[in-house]
């Protein structure tokens, strides 16, 4: 489980294009600087498998699942990602709980700058749309952020100067492609009272 805090800017070292899945090697100190083979690290949101840990940087598999659903299909050696420890038990959550299970992409559609925020518009698949309310919190790359306005096929994120200068979300350009991770509990409240739903709905 992660809390969508961003902890490092981590850079793309490597990538290996293998049968159904590709092999990364990410360079991030601070994250590395605890990490041993078998743990989680969050890239860009996604909860990635730790392989092996070198010299400050960290090499995972993502399988062809991962590559479908996700933006790492289009990582290069040279991009910076937000990398994200998994969350220790007792400390402070901070964000909101993440799975770092990615549950689609969206494009950036428009930025709008003020003096000390900006606002971001980002699309929003149909499918995932009924999750995503006013007030509530979404995840983008990983990043745990509160939705300003949302409609069918849009929402909008406020992005104070820490989030734009610390995450990749300061670099994104329209048309670029964006991971998003909807809230679990919504999808978990869905699921449960779809039974009763249906029961009301025969009556």
């Amino acid at each position: 489980m992660f809390t969508g805090i961003v902890e490092e800017l981590g850079e793309v070292v490597a990538v290996a294009d293998l049968p159904d899945a590709a092999r990364v090697t990410i360079a991030g100190p601070l994250v590395t600087s605890d990490a041993k083979h078998g743990d989680s690290i969050a890239v860009n949101g996604v909860c990635l498998t730790v392989v092996e840990v070198e010299g400050g940087a960290f090499t995972a598999d993502v399988m062809r699942e991962t590559l479908t659903r996700s933006s790492l299909a289009k990582v290069a050696e040279g991009d910076k990602v937000n990398l994200e420890r998994a969350a220790a038990v007792g400390q402070r959550l901070g964000g909101h709980i993440v799975q770092g299970h990615v549950d689609g992409t969206g494009a950036v559609l428009a930025r709008e700058k003020a003096e000390h925020w900006e606002l971001v518009h980002i699309g929003l698949p149909p499918r995932l749309s009924r999750y995503v309310v006013e007030k509530g919190s979404i995840t983008v790359d990983g990043v745990s952020l509160t939705v300003v306005d949302v409609s069918e096929t849009e929402f909008s994120v406020s992005l104070i100067p820490t989030t734009l200068e610390l995450t990749t979300l300061g670099r994104r350009s329209p048309g670029d492609t964006v991971n998003l991770e909807v809230d679990v509990v919504a999808k978990y409240v869905e699921r449960l009272a779809q039974p009763h739903l249906r029961a009301e709905e025969t009556r």
